[in-house]
């Protein structure tokens, strides 16, 4: 894949910053990052917006290394039911989420070929449905998310690290406190049944107690390496 010629820039190319022509010429040559978040309960000490942050930052670290990528505007919202006993969480549901994923790619054929970046574990299910269906309609898509600790899988240190690097001033660590640190495997059955709630009441998998934005900066770092190398196999790949 050879990308169009281009100014230089000094960041990443945005889909937000181009008008239609530009896109038009640059759309052939060009891969599409979307970032998948959601907005949900992220303990008493991070905000709703954790899973997009993540995403979204791993996005543009993705098109900044790879000139071929443009970075498309986040999506704020996924499947997050397994949380709705805590207010202010918002979810569309697995099956609005594998139906909007498919659409949304669908609608980007004029690029070839988008990179689904996920931050929100509750959308992986929906999203590989999702991308089997688009990859048989012919579609070139990729979907990846970063992986963690199975007892720290949500609010706990690597999360509270990673925001800590990104948005530092975003973090109460005068709330952080610990939560469930049972591994995720044991937690399924009673989180199938009865959400979050049922398992952890502040909302924590994990410790978040010892999160450092030098820790963050390292899994971000550990992370971008990890999609770039699927990045450049899945381009490699006919």
């Amino acid at each position: 894949m050879t990308p169009e010629p281009a100014p230089s820039r000094s960041g990443p190319r945005r889909l937000a910053g181009l008008t239609w022509p530009q896109a038009a010429r640059l759309a052939p040559y060009s891969v599409l990052a979307v970032p998948l978040g959601a907005t949900e309960q992220h303990g008493p000490h991070l905000p709703f917006t954790v899973d997009t942050e993540v995403a979204d930052a791993l996005c543009e670290r993705l098109a900044v290394a790879r000139e071929s990528v443009v970075l498309a505007p986040a999506l704020p919202y996924g499947s997050s039911g397994e949380h709705a006993g805590f207010p202010g969480t918002l979810s569309i549901g697995q099956r609005a989420l594998e139906l909007l994923v498919v659409e949304l790619v669908r609608s980007a054929d004029d690029f070839a070929g988008v990179v689904l970046v996920c931050g929100h574990g509750g959308n992986a299910a929906p999203l590989h449905r999702a991308v089997a269906r688009l990859r048989v309609e012919g579609r070139r898509a990729l979907a990846w998310c970063p992986s963690g600790p199975p007892d720290d899988s949500h609010a706990g240190r690597t999360e509270t690290s990673a925001l800590l690097a990104l948005r530092p001033e975003a973090v109460r660590t005068d709330l952080a406190e610990p939560g469930n640190t049972t591994g995720l495997a044991e937690l399924l059955p009673a989180l199938r049944t009865g959400g979050l709630a049922a398992v952890t009441p502040n909302g924590v998998l994990g410790d978040p107690t010892g999160a450092t934005a030098a820790e963050g900066h390292r899994l971000l770092d550990t992370w971008t390496a990890t999609l770039l190398a699927a990045y450049d196999h899945w381009t490699a790949t006919p």
